[in-house]
């Protein structure tokens, strides 16, 4: 098998320097390029595949070279010399190298990004992974497409002071705001700049998705004319830090006992008792051991101690009650077919709660996914 890869090399070598016409010397290398990426190379035939690659990356045919960066763009066999000074020709030689190659380091990535070419920054920040110091260079000198693929990228690794330089540069660029909110994880204080910048349907994703600090999640909810407004009780599950997402609530007063109860029918037990142990001035563990406490007085004790109306505290019961029935059958209670669960049987029990607090959960209850529905994607 080696004998014959050797064989057929030594012929398109031999037909690539005797052709006269472009096109046959570009199908020559693309071939010769094609079995050297594919072959078992030893250290001596590697050496050798890299020294022909010299040659051809020194051809007068522009079809030549193309056809050399294309077919190699993702190859370990492109040495990083030819890479560089592929990158450095013209367009269409340079750009499938650039946004491919992994013969290139992070040096080389900023200075082609220092150069100023548009179409070159756009292809380093397409790239399928894009390191943190050359992303910094995109964002603070990029031109405007290449800031919004670098943020539309999430194999970008994108430091935070690099996406509020993104937005101070472009924050008037709909599609640039658009693909910093869409990314998969975003900073607390880039999120909060965005949702200021965005237009009604990306702000709405970003509250959904990411955390706001509760000021602006109190404010945005009270904005009954925006289309697109918070819910504070999925803001809740952007939060690692529970206790001080209850805490600012309380201190703007939106910590009320219907937002508990939507919380707690919505199986977001965490806010429950974090915001039961806040109002009721109790540290979360015996908050914690009240609420689930399986006799009559625990979650009554620190419901009457918190402050909330005594009217809807057998609503409350039967929610903690529902919750408690489901985690002993086995649910992931972190789940969205959980939360379909937990409303559906929450309601099923006619909860003496207010009217708009039913009304809410009916509406939330339409928009949760069917149990037996998988989620989009879900086997990606």
């Amino acid at each position: 098998m080696t004998a014959y890869r050797a064989r057929l090399t030594d012929t398109d070598i031999r037909r690539l320097i005797k052709a006269s016409d472009d096109d046959e010397r570009a199908a020559a290398a693309h071939k010769l390029c094609r079995n050297m990426e594919k072959a078992a190379l030893t250290g001596d035939e590697r050496e050798a595949a890299q020294k022909i690659l010299r040659m051809l990356a020194h051809d007068a045919a522009e079809l030549v070279r193309r056809a050399m960066s294309v077919t190699l763009k993702s190859s370990d066999l492109m040495p990083r010399d030819v890479a560089r000074s592929l990158a450095a020709d013209v367009d269409s030689v340079a750009l499938p190298l650039i946004q491919f190659s992994p013969a290139f380091t992070d040096e080389d990535l900023i200075e082609i990004v220092r150069g100023g070419s548009a179409l070159r920054q756009i292809a380093v920040a397409g790239r399928p992974a894009v390191g943190r110091d050359v992303a910094t260079t995109v964002a603070e000198l990029g031109c405007e497409q290449a800031v919004r693929t670098l943020a539309a990228n999430d194999n970008a690794d994108i430091a935070e002071a690099a996406l509020g330089r993104c937005v101070d540069r472009f924050g008037g660029s709909p599609g640039i705001v658009a693909a910093i909110a869409y990314r998969q994880v975003l900073p607390l204080s880039v999120t909060e700049r965005l949702v200021e910048l965005a237009s009604d349907a990306v702000r709405e994703h970003l509250v959904t998705r990411h955390a706001v600090a509760p000021e602006t999640a109190i404010r945005l909810a009270a904005y009954a004319r925006e289309r697109a407004t918070v819910d504070l009780v999925d803001q809740a599950s952007n939060h690692a830090d529970l206790a001080a997402f209850a805490a600012g609530l309380n201190a703007r007063r939106a910590l009320t006992g219907s937002l508990l109860l939507r919380a707690l029918a919505r199986g977001q037990m965490g806010l429950f008792e974090y915001g039961l142990a806040e109002l009721a001035g109790t540290p979360h563990p015996r908050a914690w051991l009240m609420i689930h406490d399986a006799g009559p007085l625990g979650l009554k004790a620190i419901y009457d101690r918190a402050g909330l109306p005594p009217r809807l505290f057998q609503a409350f019961r039967a929610g903690v009650d529902t919750w408690r029935t489901l985690q002993a059958e086995g649910a992931d209670t972190a789940g969205d077919v959980f939360r379909q669960q937990m409303l559906q049987r929450f309601l099923t029990q006619r909860p003496n709660a207010p009217r708009e607090d039913l009304a809410y959960l009916m509406e939330r209850l339409d928009q949760e996914p069917a149990p037996a529905r998988p989620a989009i994607g879900a086997a990606a």
